[in-house]
């Protein structure tokens, strides 16, 4: 298919700088067939019933956003994935004038690095010298949490981010974006689901910077995902297969969690454990076997995860939701409001 399918006009006005307050206070289009239903987030419990299962996603963001030093040279890096507790995959600034085997220094000098790659597009692999385990703690003193360029175009990253851009469910450190759909949830949001009888489960996919790269190819067949780590716990896939079993469906908080959900499960539907890299790339035409709703935000024009959402829903389905969205003044992106999508029959 064509990347510019999935191009659409959003007015700039329209891309959220802060998230609302309460969280689970934004507003929420509600997407079943061509049938569309504006509510908010508190609402989303009272489309589940007790043979459903929400999962989330419990990865952790770092403040992975870091200015580095190699002689009087600055740049900026921008963490996307871990090869090992010393050894990340990271994009940076400059790098035509950066070498292999080049010291980087972070943080006024607490913490180094040697660049042991340099790829096409800006892509380097950094080796720290830190014990294993250090650092994240370092990364915590010295790096900035790691908002998309469409919001940090706009303004200065901030300590409030720190709050704002992390999930209540974050746990497993080492995602460099937030899985935003799951910002909408609340102690408060979590008490209704639960009173509603509706069982919750985790699983971690470390969400990375590559997430938020252009589709540069003309054809999506001819765009290359970057991986990303991921588990599904055996309990998880069980409960999983369990609630279809009953006949429940299993809604997916974000398309982290659709990704690696859909990952991890086999043509029969039945769902296994799993623990490794993924890159899958979903498009309109792709058999989707373990998520029956997806809570999702907005996402950006000729983006993956625009493409994802229309294979999941329809798409014209999707375009006429986001247009509706986008004349309703819907807030988009990582700190905008929710869509909850169920998925289109025939998918």
């Amino acid at each position: 298919m064509l990347v510019s399918d999935f191009d659409f006009d959003l007015p700039e006005e329209l891309i959220a700088l802060r998230p609302v307050s309460p969280r689970h206070s934004a507003r929420q289009l509600v997407v079943q067939g061509d049938t569309l239903t504006d509510k908010t987030v508190w609402d989303m419990p009272d489309y589940l019933t007790p043979n459903d299962l929400i999962v989330m996603n419990d990865t952790k963001v770092i403040p992975s956003y870091l200015f580095a030093r190699r002689g009087e040279m600055m740049t900026e890096i921008n963490l996307h994935k871990r090869i090992s507790p010393v050894s990340w995959m990271a994009f940076a600034k400059k790098t035509k004038r950066l070498h292999v085997g080049d010291v980087l220094v972070f943080g006024e000098g607490k913490l180094t690095g040697v660049i042991d790659v340099i790829q096409e597009g800006g892509e380097i692999q950094i080796s720290f010298d830190v014990a294993a385990g250090t650092l994240e703690g370092i990364l915590a003193e010295i790096g900035m949490m790691p908002l998309p360029p469409y919001i940090a175009s706009k303004r200065a990253v901030d300590e409030q981010d720190k709050a704002d851009y992390q999930t209540m469910f974050a746990r497993a450190e080492g995602a460099v974006a937030a899985p935003t759909a799951s910002l909408h949830f609340t102690p408060e949001l979590m008490a209704k689901i639960a009173g509603k009888g509706v069982q919750t489960a985790t699983v971690t996919l470390h969400v990375g910077a590559g997430t938020f790269l252009p589709v540069k190819a003309e054809d999506t067949r001819d765009h290359k995902m970057h991986a990303e780590w991921g588990s599904v716990s055996a309990e998880v896939a069980e409960l999983i297969n369990a609630t279809h079993a009953r006949g429940g469906r299993v809604m997916a908080v974000g398309t982290t969690v659709l990704r690696i959900l859909e990952s991890a499960c086999g043509e029969d539907g039945q769902m296994h454990g799993f623990c490794g890299d993924t890159s899958i790339f979903i498009t309109p035409g792709y058999r989707f076997k373990g998520v029956d709703i997806l809570m999702t935000n907005f996402h950006l024009p000729k983006s993956t995860l625009f493409m994802l959402v229309s294979a999941f829903a329809g798409m014209a389905e999707i375009r006429a939701a986001y247009e509706h969205a986008i004349r309703s003044g819907y807030r988009f992106y990582s700190y905008g409001d929710s869509g909850l999508l169920f998925r289109k029959i025939n998918q």
